[in-house]
């Protein structure tokens, strides 16, 4: 076999544990016959950039390359590619392959896919690294790229390829989007403040569960939510007690789920889409009584990625985001670990990423 022809490539990499991101010259594969090129405008910015950088994990190798949430205009497409022209506006969430062929693919959730290739810091089928959107352009299989509808606007929407799907596939598969349903939303951050405007777009009713009072205006005013508790008042939450059919739990902290729990109807789901780094205490009573279930969801397939940004364009739905520069990306990775964003870093990589010297 032939040496892999490839093309140069610049952007931002974290080179170790210390998670700064600087300026990094590496190679991209040429467009294969079914491979897509395009010009990255804008990236957002997600919590798992983070811990990756930081190796929190234990899962990372350097030099890493964050961003999986990546929007730009199509440049080149290859030979045999039937979905996509030069021009077009797209996006490229979490997911850049699977082994299209096990039970999860055959079911179209290529993100539960044991083979699954993540968009950074995984292996590619060539033996090299995948290296995301904190760069200049990306390529990658058809079959894994997300038409951006013509309505939204491509910063805003960036998000949507991993926080809008991680709140939009549970609610779908676990049947939490019909209309008169009462979902409650845990936490009103990068994730919560979607999935609120998922739930309402589908038709459902929504409550807001935060440990703060401050977020209330915000969350009924501004996102749209019927209603709001907060989980350390007792006696709101008592009131609340077996009204909801579904939770989405979007929650990174360690917190206790009895509370949650206990909203939750006859056969409610609670569904963790937070990734805690520490065990939580799951009290089993509380489900058996109620055949009740904790389960968890990660990203989601590729057809219900292009579903739900479909459905965003259909309702104007977009992430609330700080636009930023390049240069800022450090400032903003320490913003966000104190969760001082509201609600989401997206980073102008079009208008403000200088070739690596």
């Amino acid at each position: 076999m032939g040496k892999v022809l490839e093309k140069e490539a610049y952007g931002l990499a974290a080179k170790d544990e210390s998670a700064v991101l600087s300026p990094f010259r590496f190679s991209r594969r040429e467009t294969g016959e079914k491979d897509v090129r395009f010009k990255v405008l804008f990236c957002g910015i997600c919590h798992t950039d983070l811990s990756m950088a930081k190796n929190l994990w234990g899962l990372t190798t350097y030099p890493l390359v964050p961003g999986h949430e990546i929007v730009g205009v199509i440049t080149e497409v290859g030979a045999k590619v039937t979905k996509f022209n030069a021009g077009d506006k797209v996006g490229v969430g979490y997911m850049s392959s699977s082994c299209r062929s096990c039970e999860s693919c055959s079911d179209d959730q290529e993100n539960y896919c044991p083979k699954m290739i993540l968009t950074s810091g995984a292996k590619y089928y060539d033996d090299t690294m995948t290296h995301g959107g904190y760069s200049d352009h990306m390529v990658c299989e058809e079959d894994y790229i997300i038409r951006i509808p013509e309505n939204l606007p491509l910063d805003a929407a960036a998000p949507l390829l991993c926080a809008g799907v991680t709140v939009y596939s549970p609610m779908k598969y676990h049947g939490l989007d019909k209309p008169g349903m009462h979902i409650g939303v845990v936490g009103l951050g990068g994730l919560g403040h979607v999935a609120v405007k998922f739930a309402k777009a589908m038709g459902t009713k929504v409550t807001v569960i935060s440990t703060s009072e401050s977020k209330k205006d915000e969350a009924i005013n501004r996102l749209g939510a019927d209603a709001f508790l907060v989980s350390r008042d007792q006696e709101q939450m008592k009131d609340a007690m077996e009204t909801m059919d579904g939770i989405i739990d979007t929650v990174s902290a360690t917190h206790p789920l009895l509370p949650l729990l206990g909203l939750l109807r006859y056969k409610g789901k609670l569904v963790m889409v937070g990734a805690p780094e520490k065990p939580l205490e799951l009290p089993v009573m509380p489900l058996i009584f109620g055949r009740k279930m904790v389960v968890g969801s990660m990203i989601g397939g590729i057809k219900e990625t292009q579903e739900m940004m479909d459905l965003a364009g259909k309702h104007n739905i977009t992430a609330d985001i700080e636009l930023i520069s390049v240069d800022y990306v450090n400032t903003a990775m320490e913003r966000l670990e104190k969760a001082d964003v509201r609600y989401r870093f997206v980073i102008d990589v079009a208008n403000t990423l200088e070739p690596a010297p």
